[in-house]
Formats: C-alpha cells, sequence, structure tokens
C-alpha cells in the first residue's frame, strides 16, 4: 500500500532520506497486520460468542456488531503499535538516535505572591 506511493517520490527527496524505503515497508506491514488482526478477530469473537450464545441466547445481529467493534478496537491498538515502532524506526534512522517516549512533566513553581496595588502591563497600562 505505501510502497506503491514510493514510485511517485522526487530521487533528490529519497536520497536525502535513506530509511524512507524502510520506513515505507514498515508502514505497510503495520496496515496489513492491523487488517489481519481485525479479519482475524472478528472471525474470533464471533466463534466465542456463538459458543457463548448458547447458555446466553441473544440475536445475530448483536452478535455480529460485537464482534466487529472488539476487533475494530483490537486492529486499532494493534496498527497503532506498530506504527510508533516505525516512527521509532524513522527517527533512528535520520538522526541515530532513539526515539525518547518517555512522560515529560514539568515542575510546578510555586506561585510567586503578587505585590499589593496596581500592577503595569508591558505597554505601560495601571491595572487594578
Amino acid at each position: 500500500m505505501v510502497n506503491i506511493g514510493l514510485t511517485k517520490v522526487d530521487d533528490a527527496l529519497a536520497a536525502k532520506h535513506p530509511g524512507l524505503q524502510q520506513y515505507a515497508a514498515c508502514q505497510s506491514h503495520a496496515f496489513m497486520k492491523g487488517t489481519g488482526t481485525f479479519v482475524l478477530g472478528t472471525a474470533g469473537f464471533f466463534l466465542l460468542q456463538k459458543v457463548i450464545q448458547k447458555k446466553l441466547p441473544y440475536p445475530l445481529q448483536w452478535n455480529l456488531l460485537l464482534s466487529t467493534v472488539a476487533a475494530s478496537m483490537g486492529s486499532y491498538a494493534v496498527t497503532r503499535w506498530e506504527t510508533m515502532k516505525c516512527n521509532d524506526l524513522w527517527i533512528l534512522s535520520e538522526t541515530g538516535a532513539v526515539a525518547d517516549r518517555t512522560a515529560h512533566t514539568a515542575l510546578a513553581e510555586p506561585a510567586a505572591k503578587e505585590p499589593a496595588g496596581p500592577q503595569k502591563t508591558s505597554y505601560g497600562d495601571v491595572m487594578e
């Protein structure tokens, strides 16, 4: 899928980014893995619900709906995870450094006490 679009990429751009071919192959693999997860997940959830349906009967439309929704969520999670790995590969090939996925939290500084009385803005206006 993604590899087809590479034929339209300018040669100068492809030379500037040597990891482009590898990134496109990785993205294509991620999308195919997500599609496979959706198909196999739908079938698996459908069969699981058929087994459960013997003890807890409910209409077929709900069986199909629940299978599709559950497989969609699983497919999204797999595709997102694989795409993040591809992005890390791209960053590694471009910069030579491993991507940092840790959460950056800024330390909150204690609030400074406001002086009593009127304040001036950066334009020289007096605020009350």
